[in-house]
């Protein structure tokens, strides 16, 4: 496949700077040093909110210290090495929840285009496992309780003894584009009103991604497609997905919806989308997801929407 920077330049959290250091892992005294050496940085994430400070126009960047004695007991993350120094994610669950309208705590979704590269890995890898340590608590061969092992990327049963890793549930994302150069876009089942993006869904067991496009796009809204192009992916940790774009294009332009799963679609040209932006009746996905990466790549550059959350 080519290289996706070189394709959809700019996806958070960009290249990867963190070396993650996965032979450390094993060594049971890593976290318990790297938590009382003053040089680590430490993230703490509270919920899905991480501490953030505005950093300029459009920049944010992350609020990262030493450890403190509380994070012994926390659920610690060894998330790697960027420039010699050791990054650690450390999940508080004992104090209470920030504000959703503290500006120094924010989630992913709403600081992580603004984030430098190496904090948007950060944060986005933390939330990644935290979500995955919070919904795998218990063995699922035994019932037994589970234990964080090998630095927080396994769970261990206390039992039996197995290990269990965190999944990444692969899903496709793809820009679909007919003869007249249109773009489609359709609205789920639960977006906000004038929610509208690039269709997506899961892959099937055994099945490979370009025939995961077709299928999803004829399932959902009807429309066959080929010329299925890679263009780029990106690790979507809401809860646990990667998300691997692709261009198609429409053999067929009737739209047949999938009605349990796609509330309306319709086929945008350059001009009609701006027209439907500007006048408040779509409001397309966030500046942080390929969703959004996908329709300027079709459009030829930025659009100019205000970030309004789809659902």
């Amino acid at each position: 496949m080519p290289r996706a920077d070189r394709i959809l330049p700019g996806l958070p959290p960009g290249r990867a700077l963190l070396d993650r250091r996965g032979d450390l892992r094993a060594d049971p005294g890593l976290l318990p040093r790297l938590l009382r050496d003053p040089g680590t940085r430490v993230l703490r994430l509270a919920g899905d909110r991480a501490p953030v400070e505005h950093a300029g126009p459009g920049r944010a960047r992350l609020v990262l210290g030493a450890a403190d004695d509380a994070d012994a007991a926390r659920l610690a993350l060894y998330l790697g090495e960027a420039g010699g120094t050791a990054y650690v994610g450390v999940v508080v669950a004992d104090a209470p929840a920030p504000d959703e309208d503290d500006p120094g705590w924010r989630t992913l979704r709403q600081v992580g285009a603004d984030l430098d590269p190496l904090g948007a890995e950060v944060l986005t890898t933390t939330l990644a496992l935290a979500n995955w340590h919070a919904t795998h608590t218990h063995c699922p061969r035994c019932g037994a309780p589970t234990e964080p092992s090998l630095g927080g990327w396994i769970r261990r049963c206390a039992v039996d003894g197995s290990e269990h890793y965190p999944r990444t549930d692969m899903a496709v994302i793809v820009a679909v584009v007919d003869a007249d150069d249109r773009l489609l876009l359709a609205r789920g089942r639960g977006f906000r009103p004038g929610g509208m993006s690039v269709l997506a869904g899961f892959v099937e067991p055994g099945e490979p991604l370009a025939a995961a496009v077709v299928r999803e796009v004829e399932e959902e809204s009807g429309v066959r497609v080929t010329d299925v192009t890679y263009l780029g992916d990106q690790p979507w940790p809401f809860p646990a997905s990667l998300m691997i774009g692709f261009t198609a294009r429409a053999e067929t332009t009737e739209l047949r919806l999938q009605e349990d799963e796609i509330e309306d679609a319709r086929w945008f040209s350059r001009d009609e989308l701006v027209g439907a932006v500007e006048a408040g009746s779509v409001h397309l996905p966030g500046r942080l997801s390929i969703a959004r990466k996908l329709v300027e790549h079709w459009f030829g550059g930025p659009v100019d929407a205000p970030e309004v959350p789809l659902r």
